[in-house]
């Protein structure tokens, strides 16, 4: 606030300064009038005129806000206490100055009000009567000569002589409204009572309204006599700010004076340019002041504590929701960008209010639905405990686990690397780049390599180009940064709501944006009802009422394009964009005068009926088909339902049985998932040299006759988008989803996850020193002695002899034998092993336990380790584990031994 006034009263200031110095003695008196008042506007306005074209042009102050210094004792600071000690004092310091500035405003109204009181007085207690315009009122025993609006004050001792002049010269002051002008400053002066540049500004207004009303009167009656007037007869005038007196002795010299001079030349106009580059500087500084409270916002928030900080972010989208705002505009400030590997610590806790708000009140919405259940807040518990402060944070992301986690994020065609120094690879981190920069070269897909240093301050993007000496001649650079410019896209307003509709010609006519809309919309409806095949749906064997819903886009050129259809059948879809794609070209839609975008959406009602009525009498072929479009986008006949509240979910081949609802959701989300395990082609990912944890999210729909329609997914590469789109495609029918007795359609989720096994990056030096350690350590363990070999137990996969199920000992060779008695184990955990456990837990995800046991000398299969998410698992792990048969024991050199086996159990639970 205090900025605020500092910069109302500087910019006050210049504005008289260039009054004053170059524009005050010229006579062009309503020029000069225009200019007090603008000004006075501009003052107030130009504080909160921030462009962001002026701020890029002023250079950012490089300055890198250090941490406190403590000298001295720094034991016996408490530093959090001072903080609030400040905190208090300055508030109220704060509190006292507003205390005064009320008072004065306070103040200044009251004298206002007595102001009014006292004119208002006078018109009341006077005689009044009418003249033309002007209400004259006759001030008994009093030689007072003002105007207040159309009230003309003129006192009885006044002689009839003087009447006529001063008649015309208040005239002027009524006629050109010269009392608003001086009540504007009266009511600056009420709320900026402590700024003596309101009382100037005032004095210059008034002043100005004279030499008008004189240069008018005087055109009536001679310069002289008017002047001997003026000098002849000083009158009292009551002292009122905003009334305009005809005579007022400290004005008589200075209206004498511009009376007597010549009228300024029009070449002097030009001194208003001086506005120009004025306001121009001011812009521009209150644009570039942007910055410097940013940075004042920084060092606030770092003598904030972590937990302070979030929850002032929290409590910033708190109150833009009860305020009834979007947060769509607000949200972007709150999301982190998605290319920088660190994020800084305001960046970083403003993302996790973000999350914490959303999840808070989906929580909320599912209480009051009456569908929360533990487990929706697991997950979000889970991820907000996971970096509770900036330190753990920025210690997670030094781990080989962030930075791959990162690299595996490829985004748009951008491959990503992390590395510790960007001006020098280590070997691993060169393997890495020549093995992006390989994707790149074989799959065009891959367009860029975007490389950031592991600290977040250097970031270099390598686009593909042709190789010269491939990294070796970019290692040496040193980059500290590497912008690259993106076009943004015109914007898209929806149709319902867009200024200027696109319009077709049959349409132009039309005036009212009501009538245009109604236009364009039956033109489009009538275009598709007349050339749309309706035989199509007979000759695929369809009857009943189908629905095609269409949604095209508008482009800025008036074209369609982007045209996408949801249909019972594949040729209904292909029938809908055929006919949509043949629309005439439009006159583009505008928005605040700029062209855009326009999405539209077309339902389409397919009405098929049978070939024979209810008395068996065949209906014309002509007759059977009736197409509908809904003109008005009335999607109420195209109910969707989610998959999580539907009262009957759709029903999957093999679940018809089942009569409880939640079973069925489980029964349905299981054979899906188990559907898309068994088809989908996980080697794709090795194909494109992808690694580490691959995350595919599809979605779709399944419709109201049970067909899987509207297959939408994301993916780190179009082949595995394309896959996961084919594999859904092929899932069989079912029987419709049902929401209050109707059919409905049922929008379904399903994220694919699947690990790829990191290609190992080593040198062949590496790779050979490698190998020979786990050779001498298989040499060791062989070489032990039989005592030393029963007490840990000899691997499985180098014993001289597996132990052994029944079944496998008829097969003849070693590796034979022990791909028999693995698989063997691997088929008794899956049948005995419970995994409901993990979700009666509450867990989610993929679970992994880790299993070691011995198979001793005697066949008998003994737990040794078991590692898992939860001791309940573990508990199972063992139980499953002493299911086992008993084996035929192991041999090594011709003895019986302990042989211990590692078994991983993963699975996933939704």
């Amino acid at each position: 606030m205090l900025h605020f006034i500092l910069q109302t009263i500087a910019f006050q200031l210049f504005f008289l300064i260039i009054y004053d110095a170059f524009l005050k003695k010229e006579t062009f008196f309503n020029w000069n009038r225009a200019y007090l008042l603008v000004t006075a506007i501009l003052s107030v306005l130009l504080p909160f005129i921030k462009i962001q074209s002026f701020k890029n042009v002023v250079p950012k102050e490089f300055v890198v806000a250090m941490p406190e210094v403590i000298i001295g004792n720094a034991q016996g600071i408490n530093t959090k206490q001072a903080v609030e000690i400040i905190a208090t004092e300055s508030s109220k310091f704060q509190w006292s100055w507003e205390f005064v500035f009320y008072i004065g405003a306070s103040t200044a109204l009251i004298i206002f009000m007595v102001k009014l009181f006292k004119i208002a007085t006078l018109i009341y207690k006077n005689p009044k009567y009418w003249s033309n315009n002007l209400r004259i009122v006759t001030l008994l025993k009093s030689n007072l000569a003002f105007s207040f609006f159309y009230y003309v004050f003129l006192g009885e001792q006044i002689k009839e002589a003087d009447k006529p002049a001063i008649l015309k010269h208040e005239a002027v002051h009524v006629n050109q409204k010269h009392t608003l002008d001086l009540l504007f400053f009266e009511l600056f002066r009420i709320v900026f009572w402590f700024n003596p540049l309101i009382y100037m500004y005032q004095n210059r207004i008034a002043s100005l309204h004279e030499f008008i009303a004189d240069a008018e009167a005087v055109k009536s009656q001679g310069k002289n006599e008017y002047y001997q007037d003026l000098l002849s007869q000083i009158f009292e005038t009551k002292n009122v700010s905003f009334i305009n007196a005809f005579y007022k002795k400290s004005l008589i010299k200075k209206r004498i004076v511009m009376l007597t001079k010549a009228k300024s030349k029009q070449v002097q106009l030009i001194k208003y340019a001086l506005l120009i580059p004025l306001v121009f500087g001011m812009l521009l500084y209150t644009s570039s002041y942007a910055q410097d409270s940013t940075s004042k916002g920084e060092e606030i928030t770092q003598e904030m504590t972590d937990e302070e900080l979030e929850n002032m972010y929290y409590q910033q989208l708190v109150e833009i929701k009860n305020k009834n705002l979007s947060l769509y505009p607000y949200g972007t400030n709150f999301i982190t960008k998605k290319d920088n590997y660190i994020v800084t610590r305001q960046e970083h806790f403003k993302a996790r209010a973000f999350f914490r708000f959303l999840k808070e009140n989906r929580i909320k919405q599912l209480k009051e639905d009456g569908i929360y259940e533990e487990e929706d807040s697991l997950a979000y518990i889970t991820l907000l405990n996971k970096y509770k402060s900036y330190a753990d944070y920025l210690a997670y992301k030094k781990t080989d686990e962030a930075k791959r986690a990162w690299d595996n994020q490829t985004r748009e065609g951008v491959l990503r690397l992390v590395v510790d120094d960007i001006g020098n690879f280590t070997d691993q981190e060169k393997a890495l780049f020549d093995k992006k920069m390989k994707m790149i070269d074989d799959d065009e897909y891959f367009k860029k390599l975007l490389i950031v240093s592991v600290d977040g301050r250097a970031k270099t993007l390598i686009k593909s180009e042709p190789k010269t000496n491939g990294f070796n001649k970019k290692q040496g650079e040193q980059i500290t940064e590497v912008k690259e410019t993106q076009t943004q896209n015109p914007i898209e307003v929806p149709f319902a709501t867009i200024e200027e509709i696109p319009m077709l010609s049959t349409c132009i006519s039309k005036v009212a944006q009501d009538e245009r809309k109604d236009c364009v919309t039956k033109e489009i409806s009538k275009h598709v009802q007349d050339n749309f095949n309706v035989k199509l749906a007979g000759k695929l064997g369809l009857s009943g009422k189908q629905r095609i819903s269409v949604i095209f886009k508008i482009d800025t050129n008036g074209n369609v394009f982007g045209v996408r259809s949801r249909a019972p059948h594949p040729d209904l879809e292909a029938e809908a964009i055929r006919v949509i794609n043949t629309l005439p070209q439009f006159t583009p839609g505008k928005q605040n005068g700029e062209k855009v975008i326009v999405p539209y959406s077309l339902p389409i009602i397919f009405e098929v009926k049978d070939e024979t009525d209810k008395k068996g009498n065949e209906i014309p072929k002509d007759k059977s088909e009736t197409l509908k479009v809904i003109e008005k986008q009335d999607l109420s006949d195209l109910v969707e339902v989610p998959f999580a509240t539907i009262d009957e979910v759709p029903v999957y081949p093999g679940c018809e049985n089942i009569t409880d609802i939640e079973e069925q959701r489980k029964c349905m989300a299981d054979k899906i998932s188990e559907f898309v395990q068994k088809n989908f082609n996980t080697d794709l990912a090795k194909q494109k040299e992808l690694s580490g944890r691959q995350r595919i999210n599809v979605v779709f729909k399944i419709d109201t006759l049970g067909n899987i329609t509207g297959i939408r997914s994301r993916a780190a590469h179009p082949n595995l988008k394309t896959e996961a789109e084919r594999v859904i495609g092929l899932l069989p029918k079912m029987q419709p989803g049902k929401h209050k007795g109707e059919k409905v359609i049922v929008p379904y989720s399903l994220p694919i996850i699947f690990e790829v096994a990191e290609k190992a990056n080593k040198t062949e030096e590496n790779k050979k020193a490698d190998d020979g350690k786990i050779e001498e350590k298989i040499e060791e363990l062989k070489n032990l002695t039989i005592s030393e070999i029963n007490e840990n137990g000899l691997p499985f996969a180098i014993v001289d002899k597996v132990p052994m199920f029944p079944e496998c000992q008829s097969l003849s060779t070693q590796d034979e034998q022990k791909k028999c008695v693995s698989d063997e184990i691997i088929k008794i955990v899956q049948k005995n092993f419970n995994t409901d456990l993990a979700s009666k837990l509450n867990l989610k995800g993929q679970q992994r336990i880790m299993i070691v046991f011995i198979i001793n000398e005697n066949g008998t299969a003994l737990v040794d380790k078991v590692r898992a998410p939860h001791p309940e698992l573990e508990s199972e792990a063992k139980r499953v584990i002493e299911l086992l048969p008993k084996f035929t024991p192991g041999e090594h050199k011709g003895k019986k031994v302990n042989v211990s086996y590692s078994l991983p159990i993963t699975f996933m639970v939704k």
